[in-house]
């Protein structure tokens, strides 16, 4: 069975998802990559050798063969590219295809009813309805945006993304962890939709804190100014553009994690990697992957609509709760090693495309590849506070 993956370009956050689909495959199992990668990712040190891989094919540069195995592989997976003809010609012949989608109207979901755009969605998505299309929902209020235009009924699951699972003895993560104070680490890029301000602020009013921000952009040299004029500038550690791997170690000396960016967050990969690195996560329900992996006081804490003072209040319950905050540490390491991680999704997807050619395919229960609710996103918070 031929499995090919389409995608923009291979980066950290899907090489072990793939990794594990190559180990599930073997030579059958192929990822094309069709552009290169932008300079701002490079310099962020997203790239890890990827184009070296040996299922890795790239359509700029091997196009007859890239563009035969979109069209002929037995089963597609199609993230979000620029080949999306190719695609849809693949969907018109009626072979299995598997989309791979974050949000289509994060900017709001009003945008549902503009007749130009429901024309394009009828064309890439809701015609093939009844057909073997199947969409893979990477983050909690996909399943509500494609509610709204009658795509994919009943074949619409939970999904995300799945960077590097470590694992580690019992015991020695939380060895880990810093023993004097409570430490918080941040990570991402300083712009707007992400809130970086709101960790200056932190360190302003939870004084019991030392603030990690990993990272940089247009926004550094503001929050830089903003703790010099809050008077914290000693508790707020500023480290600039981290490799992937030095992202994770400052993770695994902390024991909290906070996630500000808002529902401009298609997903958030960093949530995944502080859950497995042990940390207790306070982070925005408005991001798609909160939903997914937070469960509400028992690995972290999820805070309402970008509610600054909910998210302190969260963070403060942790500082003086130290027993509750280990062991939504403890859970969250083990939230990612038991299901949402690479290989746990590679053999659920392996399980699935099985099922649906044998005509027996029987959804997860929990986790990758479990039914998706349709939930609005106005209503997620209560959602999840009634669902834990």
């Amino acid at each position: 069975m031929t499995v090919a993956f389409v995608s923009n370009y291979i980066n950290h956050h899907q090489i072990p998802f793939c990794n594990a689909c190559y180990r599930q495959w073997g030579e059958d199992f192929f990822f094309i990559q069709t552009q290169p990668m932008e300079k701002e990712r490079l310099a962020m040190g997203w790239d890890e050798g990827g184009e070296k891989l040996p299922y890795v094919r790239r359509f700029y540069k091997e196009e007859e063969c890239c563009r035969k195995l979109i069209l002929e592989c037995d089963v597609l997976l199609a993230g979000w590219n620029d080949k999306d003809d190719l695609v849809q010609q693949r969907l018109r012949s009626g072979k299995l295809t598997i989309r791979i989608s974050e949000r289509i109207y994060r900017e709001g979901q009003f945008k549902a009813v503009s007749p130009k755009g429901l024309i394009h969605k009828y064309k890439e998505h809701i015609r093939y309805r009844k057909d073997p299309a199947y969409l893979l929902c990477a983050g909690a209020y996909v399943p509500s945006d494609f509610h709204l235009i009658h795509a994919y009924p009943e074949k619409m699951f939970k999904w995300g993304y799945f960077p590097e699972t470590r694992c580690y003895k019992e015991g020695e993560l939380w060895e880990k962890k810093e023993k004097e104070g409570i430490h918080v680490v941040w990570a991402g890029r300083f712009i707007p939709l992400k809130h970086p301000e709101y960790m200056i602020r932190l360190a302003k009013d939870v004084p019991a804190c030392r603030i990690h921000m990993a990272g940089s952009g247009e926004l550094q040299p503001r929050m830089e100014e903003l703790a010099r004029e809050y008077g914290v500038e000693e508790r707020v550690i500023f480290y600039g553009f981290q490799k992937p791997e030095k992202v994770r170690e400052i993770m695994e000396r902390c024991q909290i994690h906070v996630f500000t960016s808002n529902h401009l967050e298609g997903w958030g990969a960093v949530v995944n990697e502080a859950m497995n690195s042990g940390c207790a996560v306070v982070a925005n329900v408005q991001a798609g992957a909160v939903p997914y992996l937070v469960r509400q006081k028992v690995n972290g804490i999820a805070y309402p609509a970008g509610n600054y003072e909910k998210m302190k209040e969260a963070v403060e319950y942790l500082v003086d709760h130290p027993g509750k905050l280990r062991k939504m540490g403890q859970a969250a390491y083990e939230t990612i090693i038991r299901s949402w991680n690479a290989e746990h999704a590679a053999k659920a997807l392996k399980d699935m495309v099985e099922g649906i050619k044998a005509g027996n395919f029987r959804p997860e229960k929990e986790g990758p590849l479990s039914p998706a609710p349709v939930v609005s996103p106005r209503k997620m918070f209560r959602f999840m506070e009634k669902n834990t």
